[in-house]
């Protein structure tokens, strides 16, 4: 439609939803950096005790994205938005007073509980501010908070390390997770509805299915992203940060400048696409073993994360009224977990006997198996829209 027709998406609480996100994701990439370096410095334990703080924060956040949904849909998105950054800037505050690494993985476990109230209940939110007529596109521009956040916040936690100390990084990404939670507070929630009936609901049974697709493309992204420095280093690259950074630019640029077309393809025949171009990145990878390989593989498996997420989550969010968008959120998003942990673990084992290109394969497969099922979804939803509109042309008759 017209520009001048088009419902407004760029409002105030949308626009302070999309700082909060970088605030508080960018304390996340803090974290990111700080935490191996403090559990195997000033704490004393070794890689392994770095993996287990790491791994701690997942899995309270996928124990809990369902409850975190069902609480959002109960009693509203802002308090657990609030909730969560402020209980995870009191445990990157603890951080540096802490001596032991069980007390460490107890921070973590509860900034999980923290990350799956905030990042649910935004994400909900987002479904709430968001024109049904533009949700692609909201979904798009709100991804930036995450991407850009994960991407500048080691960074800014070395740049803080090196001028100053490492508590003073755990200090920053303090500030960072409470100037999430103060940005929240100024934005206004859409007042809640209880239509359809699903309200408090904890898991969103409807968006099974389609979180089944988008797990696929997680985990086969997630495999590339946990090996591609190892892979640039068998290969020859003298910067084994090249492809993680074209990957993220790649992303980011095209999430951007492509962000109304998810808007105007269908979801799922546009996931089915992105799946394909994952595919086939990874297969690329696999098997063009050389620094141009891997890179043109990047870029071809980055273009399918663009449009992924705005896809899936369009078509999750269509199966939700509003009272169900917190489940939706909260059941859909626990397959994030689930792509994020199962792509490296499964990945991992078939590097580990057969190489990475043969890991990069298993990836791609796994993608075009998602793509196989997303199709199966999309030819049900069309025979289902053409069984109703021949019943109500019939009960017009």
């Amino acid at each position: 439609m017209p520009d001048e027709a088009r419902p407004r998406l760029l409002t105030r609480s949308f626009v302070l939803l999309g700082v909060a996100d970088l605030a508080y994701f960018t304390a996340i990439g803090v974290a990111i950096l700080a935490l191996p370096l403090t559990v195997t410095g000033r704490i004393g334990s070794d890689e392994a005790g770095a993996g287990l703080a790491f791994g701690a924060f997942g899995v309270t956040a996928l124990i809990c994205r369902p409850f975190a949904g069902r609480l959002s849909d109960s009693h509203g998105r802002r308090p657990l938005m609030i909730a969560g950054a402020t209980v995870c800037g009191v445990g990157m505050l603890l951080v540096p007073f802490v001596e032991s690494l069980a007390l460490v993985i107890a921070i973590r476990l509860l900034q999980g509980v923290a990350e799956a109230a905030f990042f649910v209940a935004g994400f909900a939110l987002l479904a709430d501010l968001a024109p049904p007529s533009r949700m692609g596109e909201a979904l798009s521009y709100n991804s930036l908070g995450l991407y850009l956040g994960i991407a500048l916040g080691p960074p800014l936690g070395e740049v803080l390390a090196r001028t100053w100390s490492l508590d003073v990084a755990w200090y920053g990404a303090t500030v960072l997770a409470l100037l999430a939670a103060a940005l929240t507070l100024l934005l206004r929630e859409p007042p809640r509805t209880r239509e359809g009936g699903g309200h408090g609901r904890l898991i969103h049974v409807p968006a099974i299915p389609l979180a089944l697709g988008f797990f696929a493309s997680l985990a086969a992204v997630s495999g590339f992203l946990a090996f591609a420095a190892l892979h640039s280093r068998e290969i020859g690259m003298s910067n084994t940060s090249t492809a993680l950074l074209t990957y993220g630019l790649v992303v980011v640029g095209c999430r951007i400048a492509f962000a109304r077309i998810p808007d105007r393809l269908p979801s799922l025949p546009l996931a089915a696409a992105s799946l394909v171009a994952i595919g086939v990145g990874l297969t690329v990878m696999a098997a063009w073993q050389a620094p141009a390989g891997l890179i043109l593989g990047v870029v071809i498996a980055a273009l399918g994360v663009t449009f992924a997420t705005p896809a899936f989550f369009s078509a999750i969010f269509a199966t939700a009224t509003p009272s169900e968008r917190g489940a939706a959120s909260g059941t859909a998003s626990a397959f994030i977990d689930l792509g994020l942990g199962a792509g490296p673990v499964l990945m991992g084992l078939v590097a580990r006997a057969e190489g990475i290109p043969a890991a990069f394969a298993i990836g791609a497969g796994i993608a075009f198996v998602g793509c196989a099922w997303t199709l199966l979804l999309a030819r049900r939803v069309t025979r289902a829209l053409r069984q109703s509109l021949g019943t109500s042309t019939q009960s017009a008759m």
